[in-house]
Formats: C-alpha cells, structure tokens, sequence
C-alpha cells in the first residue's frame, strides 16, 4: 500500500546556517496524517508555525525561503528533498532560527538522519497529483516544464561557462534508491568571485569549502574535489526535487528543466495549480473505478527505509 509516512521519534541536528553563519538548532518531530510539513520557529513565541506549500513562498534568491504572517525559514529546499526521496509525507521541523542549517550542503545528512530513526506508516493512503496536459514556464533561458508520464521522471541539463561544469544533462526515473544512491549527495555550488561578493554584502555567511563546492575561473577549490563529476546538475535536480514537494503530495509525470532554478520551479508549480485541466488528484488504492489507466501508474515503494525500519525493529 502506498500509505503516508511520518518519523518513528524525534530526531535532531545542529549546524551552521548558510546566511547568519550561526549555529542552528533543529529537531524533527513526527506528524498527524495529513498534516504535512510544518515549519516551526522556536525561537519565536507566536505566529510561529508555517506550512511547507508552494503558496508560502516569499524569496527564491540564493535559496527556497517560506513565510507566513511575516515569520520565515530560509534554505528548505534540502530537507524538503529528502523527505520526498525518503518518502515522508508528515513531519513538524523545529528550527532556532529563520533558516535550516546548511550541514554539508546536501540532503544527505537529513537521508542518514531520516534513516537512523526509521519511519513508520500511517493509516491513510498518500494522494498524487497526475499530469494530465503538458505545461511549462520560462525565464530568459531558463525554461521548466511537466510532461505526462506514468511515473515521476526528470530530465535537466545545464549550461556554464565554466571548464569544469559546461553542458551537463542527467536523466533519472525517481525512487527512494536511485535518490539516495545518485541525488542526495550533491552539494550546492558556487563561484568564489560571487561568494566574496555576497559575504562583503553581509549574505552567505555561513558558506565555506565545508558545505559547498566553490570553483575559481578555473578549477574547483575544494581540497578533495567533486564527488562525482555530475554533482553540479545532480544537486540541481536535489533543489528541484525539494521545490516540486512543495505541492504537497507526489507527481506522477515528467519533470524537464533547462537552466531552471528555485524561482522558476515555485513559478511552474503555481501556473500548474491554476490550470486544472492538466492534472487530477488521485488516490491511487482508493479509487472506486480503479482503473487500468491508474492501476498502471509505476508508485515508488520506498525499498531503503522498508529494510531499514525493519533492521531497527530488529525484525
């Protein structure tokens, strides 16, 4: 069954936040079916709780930011990813300040802490969001598009004038496996001209060579290099799975970017949500007619965090 997912018991990090540069306090608690992932300012008495959805979005410069009532969390893009590849659905994220740690500028230390505690079921199936009609926006260059399709899929490439990153293209069909094994890793990148830029402006304090790729007009200047050599599309395509779980629920259809990016990804998801005829929202073990048509759709049954869930219940 594709059921919800919550955490099995609170888990916590501590890091440094990509703009203030100060430690950063956060805790995941797990979650009432249907609720969601909400935001939660500890560090704030009131007015303090903001639901991750694409209409809470407030800036998409540097980062995905989300605001409610004029309280904000900065930089969610990363969690939210790997909660959609880690399949939870329901979560409360407790944070001490207006921005989500920044850890080594992935989503793979929020997978191992998803893993480490387990996730459990809940009793009510998730509901998905099928593309029906082909819908895209574009910025300059920059273009995002949803495609029907009988799974999640997603097709990116980029463009940089830069020796080491180029043209690069990469393809995947989404599963918690492929996510952990190819996605999650992939850092966020700049250009040291621009990070110098930033930080003489009080922005992107927290950056360093410690949660971040940072390339010169050259070459890369992290000491131990890339950890592949398609980590910058990689993370790209990171970002995007993170922005599109804004929604709300999973996408069964075809994700195609070129040149896109947080503002354009926020951008796609509010012009799809306006144009009902390209979609319908599916239960997918629910539905009285069960049809072929839905009974095809290929669901992503979450492998890892099944066999780790049973590890830690010792089964």
């Amino acid at each position: 069954m594709y059921l919800q997912r919550t955490l099995k018991q609170d888990v916590s990090c501590q890091s440094i936040g990509l703009h203030s540069g100060r430690k950063v306090k956060m805790t995941i608690t797990p979650a009432d079916i249907d609720e969601g992932v909400v935001f939660v300012r500890t560090d704030l008495s009131s007015n303090n709780r903001i639901k991750a959805d694409f209409q809470n979005v407030r800036d998409t410069m540097l980062a995905t930011t989300i605001g409610l009532n004029g309280v904000s969390v900065s930089t969610v893009e990363h969690l939210l990813s790997a909660f959609c590849g880690m399949g939870v659905d329901n979560a409360v994220v407790e944070v001490d300040a207006p921005e989500i740690p920044i850890m080594d500028g992935s989503a793979l230390p929020f997978v191992n802490m998803l893993k480490d505690v387990g996730t459990t079921m809940q009793g009510k199936c998730k509901k998905l969001l099928v593309i029906k009609k082909g819908i895209s926006v574009s910025d300059g260059d920059g273009t995002a598009v949803l495609l029907p399709a009988q799974e999640f899929k997603i097709t990116y490439d980029i463009d940089f004038k830069h020796p080491i990153i180029g043209q690069q293209l990469y393809e995947m069909a989404f599963s918690d496996i492929a996510y952990e094994r190819d996605i999650c890793a992939a850092r966020t990148f700049g250009f040291l001209k621009d990070v110098e830029y930033l930080q003489a402006k009080g922005l992107a304090l927290g950056g360093s060579l410690k949660n971040a790729v940072v390339l010169d007009d050259r070459r890369v200047i992290n000491k131990d290099g890339l950890r592949c050599e398609d980590e910058f599309v990689k993370h790209k395509i990171l970002d995007a799975i993170g922005d599109l779980s804004l929604l709300g629920m999973p996408i069964i259809g075809h994700f195609v970017a070129s040149k896109s990016g947080h503002k354009l990804n926020n951008r796609l998801l509010k012009e799809l949500m306006a144009r009902q005829e390209c979609w319908e929202i599916v239960n997918h073990y629910e539905r009285s007619d069960n049809t072929e048509e839905y009974m095809s759709l290929n669901i992503p049954s979450f492998k890892i965090l099944d066999a780790v869930n049973r590890q830690i219940s010792g089964a």
